[in-house]
């Protein structure tokens, strides 16, 4: 399956920016989907994951009750909506699939999309 991320961009903090991951080469409902992402310097960090079915979301504490992850299998495409942004959400943000669990760790997911940069201004 192939991902492409996008939805990036600057934007001031308190701002809102909505991330998309549309997958290509086969249906998303077969995955767990994860969103993580990687500040300059920074190890690529969990932020969000979700069930082949949306039944189970988990969010990293950092970002919980500012961002919502979703997905439309019909579209093949997830989303991580984000809301008062800060600062430190500045980053590379990757859509992440996995075949065989519902994960926070990067070592569980077996395809990626190429990132999509998102910059946060005080």
């Amino acid at each position: 399956v192939q991902l492409q991320a996008s939805g990036g961009g600057l934007v001031q903090a308190g701002g809102s920016l909505r991330l998309s991951c549309a997958a290509s080469g086969r249906s998303l409902s077969e995955y767990s989907m994860g969103w993580f992402r990687q500040a300059p310097g920074k190890e690529r960090e969990f932020i969000s994951t979700i069930s082949w079915s949306a039944g189970s979301l988990y969010y990293a504490v950092a970002v919980k009750g500012r961002f919502t992850i979703s997905r439309d299998n019909a579209k093949n495409t997830v989303y991580l909506q984000m809301n008062s942004l800060k600062p430190e959400d500045t980053a590379i943000y990757y859509c992440a699939a996995s075949a065989r669990v519902f994960s926070t760790l990067p070592t569980e997911y077996d395809y990626w999309g190429q990132g999509t940069l998102v910059t946060v201004s005080s």
